[in-house]
């Protein structure tokens, strides 16, 4: 990939997708779970332009969705609306409505409140709102507490007895189908055993409800499946699979799996360019106009991403790379291993697919970078860097006199 000649095309920071890598790990998933009925739902919220969704539409994905905003991306981009699910714990009566109305497969149930609203909404509209319930397994995923989500101690989803109870609620309604169960219990997993053993816990408690005569459908296993930043083991994808048929033990519900990071994190790359070095006492810096704002996840989580230097500097140092936002915690790596540096080079941020653009903001009235989609060997703009006159828009005609 010619790096310099799209810096020199597009400018920096920029954020940039392998489209046939994209392609690849879709299938690869898609067809570890072979010869079963299964629905690969990508997480949108991991990288939601229009362009790459419009990409995995065209293999037949699902999406999985966490505002009704990107439904209606999904929907944009030529998605099967069977095949959208609509997540998200803290769901408005106005999104609820919109969904039963846009008829997509299933709303995902995060509490016994939120299902009192679903019912009260699909009546006020004389319809059936298809959910299903996500179940907290409590199972420690072994990742980073950020993205932990199926313990006790997290805002998603409800305990088995509450799920029990809710099912039958649902069964008993006029205007709920529960066709799904749930559960999702973290991202960036390596350890595939957790999940497993969730697997089992849910794949139980549905054996429960099908003797309530409750036809659960559709066995949604959620996400997190990782990838690998700096050292980690790849998951094998197989024994991924294996392990979730064999919790289900022969029982003919299609599998939903949400992938979002597996798909997309390793596809994308962050390049920015080095605007000065610096040295304070014996500290060396390397300041480049990518930051926290484009890529916050080293900020957020102390998440590590590779770098790599496109230059033929010898004499490899420990610097901090940083950006220019106003803040001690802008940086994309800390104490690495850099050659000498002068300004223009750039910079190569890898596995910045996932969580990378979609996590950006306009802090210090910074745009956002543009994004360029590569495929078989040729590039294109898939969206425009961000000007000044876009921040403002929305605020121009209130200033006042």
């Amino acid at each position: 990939m010619d790096y310099k000649q799209l810096a020199k095309t597009y400018e920096t920071p920029l954020y940039i997708y392998d489209f046939n890598q994209i392609k690849k790990r879709y299938l690869e998933l898609k067809n570890s779970f072979a010869g079963r009925k299964s629905l690969v739902c990508y997480a949108v919220k991991a990288n939601s332009n229009l362009s790459l969704l419009k990409l995995l539409a065209n293999l037949g994905s699902g999406f999985d969705c966490v505002s009704f905003n990107e439904v209606r991306r999904a929907i944009l981009a030529g998605a099967d609306r069977y095949k959208i699910i609509y997540s998200g714990v803290g769901k408005q009566d106005s999104e609820i409505k919109d969904a039963i109305n846009a008829n997509i497969l299933m709303i995902n149930v995060e509490s016994s409140a939120e299902l009192d609203r679903i019912e009260e909404i699909a009546k006020s509209l004389d319809k059936i709102a298809r959910i299903s319930i996500r179940v907290n397994p409590n199972i420690d995923p072994k990742t980073h507490p950020y993205i932990s989500t199926g313990l006790n101690e997290n805002k998603f989803g409800v305990n088995i007895n509450e799920a029990k109870k809710m099912y039958i609620k649902a069964k008993n309604s006029q205007f709920l189908n529960p066709i799904g169960i749930h559960f999702h219990i973290g991202s960036q997993l390596i350890d595939i055993m957790p999940v497993h053993e969730a697997a089992q816990i849910v794949s139980n408690l549905m054996r429960e409800l099908k003797a309530l005569e409750i036809d659960i459908k559709f066995f949604d296993i959620g996400g997190g499946v990782g990838i690998r930043y700096k050292d980690e083991k790849n998951v094998d994808l197989y024994e991924y699979a294996q392990g979730i048929l064999s919790a289900l033990k022969g029982q003919d519900e299609t599998i939903v799996c949400e992938p979002g990071r597996f798909i997309v994190g390793e596809s994308g790359v962050l390049l920015t360019k080095v605007l000065y070095e610096k040295v304070n006492n014996d500290k060396r810096f390397v300041v480049v106009d990518g930051a926290m704002n484009d890529l916050l996840r080293p900020s957020l989580y102390g998440a590590y991403h590779e770098i790599e230097a496109l230059a033929d500097g010898l004499n490899l140092s420990k610097c901090d790379i940083v950006g220019p936002i106003c803040e001690s915690g802008d940086f994309l790596g800390k104490d690495r291993d850099m050659p000498e540096l002068k300004s223009g080079d750039l910079l190569v941020v890898k596995c910045a697919g996932a969580y990378g653009f979609g996590m950006a903001s306009n802090y210090n009235s910074r745009c956002k970078a543009a994004e360029v989609a590569i495929e078989d060997g040729k590039a294109r703009l898939i969206r425009k860097r961000e000007k000044f006159e876009d921040l403002v828009a929305n605020e121009i005609e209130f200033i006042g006199e």
